[in-house]
């Protein structure tokens, strides 16, 4: 079965602020207007599902911020007293939900100026990522090879640059992993070795990138290395100092990363 295509909506909370404090928003004009409605501060808690002490913590804090009381208690009476909105009370509702209803036409037309929000989507799901690998590259699985273990995939990164991870057989199905799917390549820094003068040397890994360093941020012990391989796409290692010092590695220099397509992780949303 395909999947279908994420869309984005936009939603936003909308609060009135006054003094440096947060005074008038929905849950707040909810609570005044089941108050207006019900004529009591109980059962507009019940109706909101606050606790009657919260609701009148709430009120409490809306009359000492607003110019007027917007909230009075009502003595005697058949029911023997109550709760209603002032008559400034029931300006400043209608005032919020005047303001609630033009922010709402203010996102629907956000919504349909950004028309196909499906990228937009997917790019907030890649950011929205949090792991401690350093380096996370999103992609196109362009091949699967299957052995008896173990699968290579290959990932095309932007810009067609391809990736090689290694990953048990197990690990595909696991992640129902297919030709033209996208898919994450998660690296440490701290596999990826830093070379210079590479480009006609045979080595073991299937992941060498050749590239222009961007920044160096040496430590006492260990230096890390940003290297910029192509369409945006940036590999960020964790050398010894040592080694950044005997390579001569500046800012600006040509350098190669290298790492095992064991070293890769497939991830997948």
């Amino acid at each position: 079965m395909a999947r279908t295509k994420q869309q984005v909506s936009l939603d936003a909370s909308l609060w009135l602020n006054r003094a440096d404090s947060r005074f008038l928003g929905a849950d707040r004009i909810a609570l005044l207007e089941k108050i207006d409605e019900l004529g009591s501060i109980t059962k507009a808690a019940q109706a909101v599902g606050i606790s009657y002490k919260t609701a009148w913590d709430q009120v409490n804090t809306i009359n000492n911020l607003a110019d007027k009381p917007l909230v009075e208690r009502l003595t005697g009476g058949k029911g023997g007293g109550g709760t209603s909105l002032t008559t400034a009370g029931k300006k400043v509702v209608e005032q919020f939900r005047t303001i609630q209803e033009e922010h709402g036409t203010f996102l629907r037309n956000l919504e349909q100026r950004l028309g196909d929000s499906g990228s937009l989507y997917q790019f907030l799901r890649r950011i929205s990522m949090k792991v401690s690998a350093r380096n996370t590259f999103a992609g196109k699985i362009s091949s699967i090879t299957t052995g008896g273990v173990n699968a290579e995939v290959t990932l095309t990164l932007k810009g067609a640059i391809p990736l090689v991870a290694t990953v048990t057989n197990g690990a595909v199905d696991n992640l129902g992993l297919r030709v033209g799917m996208d898919a994450y390549a998660i690296i440490k820094a701290s596999s990826i070795i830093i070379g210079t003068d590479l480009h006609d040397a045979n080595v073991s890994a299937r992941n060498i990138f050749h590239g222009t360093i961007t920044k160096v941020v040496e430590g006492p012990v260990n230096t890390e290395v940003d290297l910029e391989i192509g369409n945006e796409n940036t590999v960020a290692a964790v050398i010894t100092h040592d080694s950044a010092a005997r390579l001569g590695l500046k800012v600006g220099g040509k350098a190669c990363a290298m790492f095992k397509a064991s070293s890769v992780i497939i991830g997948v949303n």
